[in-house]
């Protein structure tokens, strides 16, 4: 299966502390490193795990953490197509507590890939799957050349301007900024996925099906955290999908997906590469 991604990248400085701090206060960290992140670059990872191989259409700054973030990406199995913007490749901020929560602070505009930079945009009219966290309307409409489409509900706005629908949309329950209230929507995607952490999370069809889908739990490292679990369930739920899967086998497998992310540190560490088995917690 030939799979990609349009979507954006983001260089990730980790913290573990004890605790986020409150207003006022410093939290001093026990652990640190950094590396690629965002949901673009996480799930080319997982994606190119899973199907042997990621097309990674996306954009970086002009600058050294730029640089850094294609080589690190292409060194984890993505083929990394970045078109470089004028100015500096975004950055975060991760807080990671004691329970392996995440907390994050942007730093920049996201920079993400437009229907007319000179990367590689035939290759989707030969993809099985894509994912998409980022773009304007011309690479969405782009992206849909992909046999299948699979889109982050945080991008819903703009894919509603770009008049673009979806094979499957995808977003978290927990977090504002996914929410979707499919009687507002212009248009029924075939398969709205809502989910919902430790919880599983919530699915409906367009033909009116509903119904839910259990958690996985593995075991966890004990430097475990959760960065990465929601874009790594993505990235498994593209390629399940794409593979033409039923829809419950579809949801366990993305599943298994988010919890492996979830049992590592970082997002590559325990990524799932759909074969070897992961144990049970």
């Amino acid at each position: 299966m030939r799979a990609a991604v349009v979507g954006h990248v983001e260089w990730v400085w980790f913290g573990a502390v004890d605790r986020v701090p409150a207003a006022g206060e410093i939290a001093h960290s026990t652990d640190d490193w950094e590396e690629p992140g965002g949901s673009g670059a996480v799930a080319s990872v997982q994606l190119a795990k899973l199907a042997g191989g990621c097309d990674f259409l996306t954009a970086v700054g002009d600058d050294d953490l730029g640089r850094r973030s294609r080589v690190t990406l292409e060194a984890l199995g993505p083929r990394v197509h970045a078109t470089t913007r004028d100015g500096r490749t975004r950055r975060a901020l991760t807080l990671v507590d004691a329970d392996g929560e995440r907390t994050i602070v942007t730093i920049g505009p996201r920079l993400h890939p437009r229907g007319d930079d000179p990367v590689p945009w035939d290759v989707l009219a030969s993809t099985d799957a894509v994912y998409v966290t980022a773009g304007d309307a011309a690479s969405f409409r782009l992206a849909r050349r992909a046999r299948v489409m699979v889109v982050t509900s945080r991008v819903l706005d703009d894919l509603i301007d770009a008049e673009i629908v979806p094979d499957v949309l995808v977003g978290s329950d927990r977090d504002p900024a996914e929410h979707v209230d499919p009687e507002l929507l212009p248009w029924r995607p075939p398969l709205l996925v809502r989910t919902q952490g430790t919880s599983g999370g919530r699915f409906e069809t367009s033909s009116g099906e509903t119904g839910r889908y259990d958690a996985v739990e593995v075991a966890r490292a004990a430097d475990a955290d959760t960065y990465g679990a929601g874009d790594s369930f993505a990235g498994g739920l593209t390629y399940a999908v794409g593979m033409g899967w039923p829809l419950d086998r579809a949801l366990v497998f993305a599943a298994r997906c988010g919890a492996a992310c979830a049992a590592g540190r970082g997002p590559y560490e325990a990524q799932w590469n759909g074969k070897d088995s992961v144990s049970p917690g």
